[in-house]
């Protein structure tokens, strides 16, 4: 059932966003010969003339279309009819071609407030991280740490947990032997070891079985993420570098730093190298929590080399009210606003290739998720995923490719710069060459959903 609810949620911004066309067209006094629901490409399913207007339902239910009477190349409007949408003025086509982007971004405002109006609450994209137990081997450092379980994570190395998405982030980071090491580190490694070898301060190889004594344990410097990662921003920058093969080599050979007091040289590194070695170790994960109404500061707790610390975690989203109408046009606008952001940063990420296109999914993808979330959370979480995905809608097809709308707005603006219209037969050719790209596209994303299914990453 919750499947079947999300699919008429979809088809309702299809219909919004040809609506948007539609609308526009017939205000400005345009002909419109079809409204489609579908993409033209197998058996119509439903066909209905209601005034001059064919409605028609196609079986390929991915799309929809608003086709104007001079598409038909046995149109009988005369050739300089104001009924014809060519020769309406420029900034009336855009409105038009635009109108169905606008009417999408009105329909996800419209969903996100009714849902704050109706549930007196809109989700602040902000959650409560309590750990639920420790599971960890009992010679891991966060039994010592003083972690119970009840605690509510409040920071980890000073940025706050409001997700698990950053708590994660920063484990991962800090995972030990991660191959990576600063500079700074590096550098007071061999200040230490240099006053505890006094005869080994020259970059050399050191002779075989020359035994070297070892630095007293110090821990990498603890990760900090520059802002919440939800948002999409780069977590992690310092100078660390990446050490070599060799070098990893090395730091296996010399073990555990915090066990081990000396090093028996093979007669293949330099002190420098010994000092990089040490310095790949572990970063400390420094926690405070509230515990019943108190806010307490704990040990470090280190990271296994998998980015593990043993601690199974429980989140609750926190609820914004939005109990009166002022609250509700403010927090709809804000939480739009802010899901639209996250959107554009994906966005980026699919074209900069940061995200991989097996990553990618569509419609399938969507449907299940939606049912799964309308079933897990209710029917106002399924009304605010509708209202991300009219904004996910408006956005892509606003973007100057061809076949979508944007594309037809970049024709316009060509048009008004070169003071003529770009060649119906250019625009015919692009515009085909573009539709069968993004078929091509959307077979691999619902390749990609299916994939997903099966193999139960959905």
């Amino acid at each position: 059932m919750s499947i079947l609810i999300m699919l008429l949620l979809l088809s309702l911004l299809i219909i919004v966003h040809e609506a948007g066309h539609f609308l526009a067209a017939i205000s400005f006094g345009i002909k419109v010969d079809k409204f489609g629901f579908g993409l033209p490409l197998g058996p119509t399913l439903y066909e209905k003339k209601i005034g001059d207007v064919t409605v028609l339902v196609h079986a390929l239910l991915l799309g929809g279309y608003v086709s104007f009477a001079e598409d038909d190349k046995d149109c009988d409007l005369p050739a300089d009819s104001p009924e014809r949408f060519l020769n309406k003025p420029i900034w009336q086509r855009l409105v038009v071609v635009s109108a169905g982007v606008i009417a999408n971004v009105v329909c996800a405002f419209f969903l996100v407030l009714m849902s704050a109006l109706i549930w007196n609450y809109l989700p602040s994209g902000i959650y409560d991280v309590n750990v639920a137990q420790i599971i960890a081997p009992k010679d891991a450092s966060v039994w010592k740490s003083g972690l119970q379980s009840g605690d509510r994570l409040v920071s980890v190395n000073n940025t706050k947990i409001n997700n698990t998405s950053t708590l994660l982030a920063v484990v991962q980071l800090s995972k030990g032997c991660d191959s990576l090491v600063d500079p700074d580190t590096v550098q007071t490694n061999l200040a230490r070891l240099k006053r505890l070898n006094p005869g080994l301060v020259k970059d050399e190889i050191i002779p075989p079985d020359v035994v070297i004594r070892l630095p007293e344990f110090m821990s990498e410097k603890p990760v900090v993420l520059e802002k919440n990662v939800a948002l999409g921003v780069k977590p992690y920058k310092d100078k660390q570098y990446k050490v070599s093969a060799q070098i990893q080599k090395l730091r296996d050979e010399i073990g555990n730093i915090q066990k081990n007091s000396y090093y028996v040289s093979d007669g293949h590194h330099t002190i420098n190298q010994i000092a990089e070695a040490i310095s790949d170790n572990v970063k400390p994960l420094n926690f405070v929590v509230e515990r019943n109404g108190k806010y307490l500061r704990l040990k470090s707790i280190y990271p296994t080399k998998s980015g593990a610390i043993g601690v199974q975690l429980e989140s609750k989203e926190v609820l914004k009210p939005t109990k009166s109408f002022f609250n509700a046009i403010t927090g709809s606008a804000h939480y739009l606003w802010e899901n639209t952001y996250l959107m554009l940063v994906g966005l980026k990420q699919v074209f900069t290739g940061e995200v991989p296109l097996g990553d990618l999914h569509g419609i399938v993808a969507i449907t299940k998720v939606g049912g799964d979330i309308i079933n897990n959370n209710g029917i106002f979480y399924g009304l605010l995923l509708t209202a991300i995905i009219s904004m996910d809608l408006a956005i892509v097809n606003f973007l100057p490719i061809p076949a979508l709308d944007g594309g037809h707005v970049m024709f316009l603006i060509i048009e008004k710069i070169r003071g003529k219209r770009v060649s119906d037969e250019v625009v015919e050719k692009i515009a085909n060459i573009s539709f069968m790209l993004l078929i091509a596209l959307m077979v691999f994303v619902i390749f990609n959903d299916i994939y997903a299914l099966i193999t139960q990453k959905l």
